[in-house]
């Protein structure tokens, strides 16, 4: 069966996410450990036992996501040992794609998400960037809603998750300007997200200038199963025009409807969601009610997953 595999990104995590697939396959916490190793410090007891502020701070969260999304497709692999046709990831989520594809080695992706989060947290104060969901309006009037609120400040589309549900990121003004003109075109709801940095938009041309420094000193070696990218919905195989779609990912959109679409016409199957929560299979569902999608992330899960492909 044609299957693809999808990684969350941030916005998925929470305190004590993988406990129960732990307690089931110790290949979990020994994939925390190796992260340990790398980082210096217990990604372990953070994710368990740490306070929800420290682990949504996204230098802390986008390793948290990456070792989670790892620990398990490990042991999906160590159940299921037919290659998924196609990879990709939300956002921080295409890190942990591109580490499963072989890529780059998990001690180099783990320390490079954590770097990509400290330069994401530096390229912007706190307090003047945000970033909100806007529900039930068409991406085009998302767009227009957001270039009416600009006045001179950064306002732009970040994430088309899916029909009626696009991210927008910004300067805090006028990511509210934005909101208020998208309830005024008809948006049914417009919600400012907790997180610390406004991320897929221009404000983040800074932390992309300082991630390329840090890509070229990384090893990178072809994906062994390819990688739909967030910036072009296309596969990569040359190292060096992946390295350009990272850089590029940090300041624009992230494509996951088309990519969700970009799955379905490649015959796939069933769609996997690798990492803690359900957050994408709900959009997915959302991109194409046809598509079979379903979460692994506990024992229960891992055993549904495995009946739908027959295992």
């Amino acid at each position: 069966m044609n299957y693809a595999i999808t990684f969350p990104g941030q916005g998925s995590q929470s305190v004590g996410m993988l406990k129960e697939l732990a307690e089931a396959f110790p290949l979990v916490k020994q994939t925390f450990e190796e992260a340990a190793d790398a980082l210096s410090f217990d990604l372990w007891k953070l994710v368990q036992e740490g306070h929800e502020s420290d682990l949504n701070r996204t230098d802390n969260t986008q390793p948290a996501m990456l070792t989670a999304g790892i620990a398990v497709a490990r042991v999906w692999k160590n159940h299921y040992n037919q290659q998924p046709t196609l990879l990709a990831g939300h956002s921080l989520g295409e890190y942990t794609a591109l580490c499963f594809s072989g890529v780059f080695s998990f001690a180099d992706a783990v320390k490079l998400v954590a770097t990509r989060g400290k330069l994401m947290q530096a390229a912007v104060s706190e307090g003047e960037g945000a970033m909100a969901a806007i529900l039930g309006l068409d991406d085009a009037l998302v767009a227009e809603a957001c270039k009416k609120a600009q006045q001179n400040e950064i306002v732009t589309p970040a994430n088309f998750n899916g029909p009626g549900q696009v991210v927008i990121a910004g300067h805090k003004n006028a990511v509210e300007r934005a909101i208020s003109e998208a309830k005024q075109l008809g948006a049914k709801r417009g919600v400012l997200l907790p997180v610390s940095v406004p991320a897929h938009c221009a404000l983040m041309k800074p932390a992309a200038e300082k991630l390329a420094i840090v890509l070229n000193e990384i090893k990178m070696v072809s994906p062994n199963v390819p990688v739909v990218h967030n910036v072009d919905v296309s596969t990569k195989t040359d190292p060096e025009e992946i390295k350009k779609a990272l850089i590029a990912q940090l300041s624009d959109s992230v494509r996951w409807t088309e990519t969700v679409q970009y799955l379905a016409k490649q015959e796939i199957e069933l769609v996997l969601e690798l990492g803690p929560g359900k957050v994408l299979t709900g959009i997915n569902k959302r991109v194409d009610k046809n598509l079979n999608t379903l979460p692994v992330f506990d024992p229960q899960t891992l055993e549904q997953a495995l009946k739908a492909l027959g295992a």
